[in-house]
């Protein structure tokens, strides 16, 4: 499952963290594999903008469940520090760790600045020498004429966790496939690039030290309910939310209340459909097919399901129901 810590209407960031560690710990028993965390910045409705320091309290308070960063916006950093705070992570909880990468700010150009502290013409792209530095850094081997050969990023060196790329475009699924590295694609806000990138990334996965063969993990945007008609109430304040957000009006998350209340234009009502269309949203039965149909045709090996839900615990109904239908089991203990 993927969390961004939605910060609700009428509560706080304590309250949206708090709830965060409660849900890992559901999700944990209910048998996910997976429990990541995306990078935002300056989005009051967003409390995931620091993943090292959230996955550090997830891990302390699960035993089983791989935790990890979906994704760290590897661009606002240096390497050395992303090193340094994932092999923390990693020598602290063995084998349970996953870095996933993102080449995007996660957040406007101004708060890019902010994070990078550079000016416009410091923003060039150099992701590809980021990864270099990074898997150096954990390796201990950079190359003999490198600047940083000398860096010892202890705790980073010999605990690299897993190391995942993240993408919504054919450009982070060619670098996934020439790293041989698993792929995780933004379905749920990209749906009209997934199958191409997908496609991409087959052809040109090169097998390596971490993955002999291609594996692909799609986020997928779905909310569960006893009917559609609940499920679909439960799910408006996303679309209100994202409104808000490509409008320049970011806030706190809207309650379902305020969806309801909420009186969109046509061309907001069409920017909405046009957004939620890769959603999976109803009853379960309908989840249940939305979800065979998105892997049949995909081929996905695996899905990494995003439920933004105003009420806590609806959202954990909402994991319960899709673990249900998925044939999820409870970790041994």
């Amino acid at each position: 499952m993927l969390d961004l810590a939605p910060v609700v209407s009428g509560s706080t960031s304590g309250d949206a963290l708090r709830n965060s560690l409660d849900l890992v710990q559901r999700v944990e028993a209910l048998g996910y594999l997976r429990y990541w965390v995306a990078e935002h910045h300056n989005m009051p409705g967003i409390a995931s903008s620091s993943p090292a320091v959230l996955l550090a309290h997830a891990a302390s308070v699960t035993s089983t469940i791989r935790v990890g960063s979906g994704g760290v916006m590897l661009p606002n950093h240096s390497s050395l520090v992303i090193a340094e705070q994932f092999g923390t992570l990693e020598a602290l909880h063995p084998g349970r760790i996953d870095l996933g990468l993102g080449r995007a700010p996660g957040t406007d150009m101004l708060t890019a600045r902010a994070l990078r502290r550079v000016g416009a013409s410091g923003m060039d792209d150099d992701f590809p020498d980021q990864l270099v530095e990074l898997f150096g850094y954990f390796s201990g081997s950079f190359p003999a004429d490198h600047p940083y050969r000398h860096i010892n990023a202890n705790p980073g060196r010999g605990n690299q966790p897993d190391i995942w790329l993240l993408g919504s475009s054919d450009y982070s699924a060619r670098a996934a496939g020439r790293l041989g590295l698993p792929f995780s694609f933004a379905h749920h806000f990209a749906a009209d690039n997934t199958e191409a990138a997908v496609q991409v990334y087959r052809e040109s996965f090169q097998p390596s030290a971490e993955l002999a063969e291609p594996y692909v993990m799609l986020g997928v945007s779905a909310v569960a309910a006893e009917t559609d008609e609940r499920a679909r109430w439960l799910a408006a304040p996303g679309s209100l939310a994202f409104l808000r957000l490509r409008t320049g009006r970011p806030g706190l998350y809207p309650t379902a209340e305020e969806a309801a209340a909420y009186n969109f234009t046509p061309a907001e009502k069409d920017f909405v459909r046009g957004w939620t269309k890769s959603h999976i949203i109803g009853a379960p039965e309908v989840v249940a097919a939305g979800i065979h149909e998105l892997t049949e045709r995909t081929g996905a090996d695996e899905l990494m399901i995003t439920t933004m839900v105003s009420d806590h615990k609806d959202r954990i109904h909402s994991y319960e129901l899709i673990a249900e239908l998925a044939g999820l089991t409870a970790p041994a203990a």
